[in-house]
């Protein structure tokens, strides 16, 4: 069963944006790519360590730490030393307009 919980309103969250929320599951970033959302866990498969303060380029988020490139849109791990896809979550928008994203496991 999902468990949705709100992020922020979608006005909140402008294209290029991005927001790390804490939830029981993991740390989640929820990122605005042109009018799309997408939720990714914040952390690299390559070394633990957090990956949303990393740059963006385009749909693709780079590990501050390493450089390992991420899609932000699917998870997937594009560039050595990542070799593991990260996690990712369901979005949505609400009839209150409110970005939610399912962290049921």
């Amino acid at each position: 069963m999902a468990e949705w919980i709100d992020v922020a309103n979608a006005t909140d969250l402008p294209p290029g944006s991005r927001k790390i929320i804490s939830t029981p599951y993991a740390e989640i970033a929820v990122f605005n790519l042109d009018g799309d959302f997408f939720a990714i866990e914040d952390i690299c498969t390559h070394d633990g360590g957090e990956l949303a303060s990393g740059r963006c380029e385009g749909d693709q988020i780079i590990c501050p730490r390493h450089g390992a490139r991420f899609c932000i849109r699917n998870g997937r791990a594009l560039t050595p030393p990542a070799y593991d896809d990260i996690a990712t979550f369901p979005v949505r928008i609400d009839a209150r307009n409110m970005v939610q994203i399912d962290i049921d496991d």
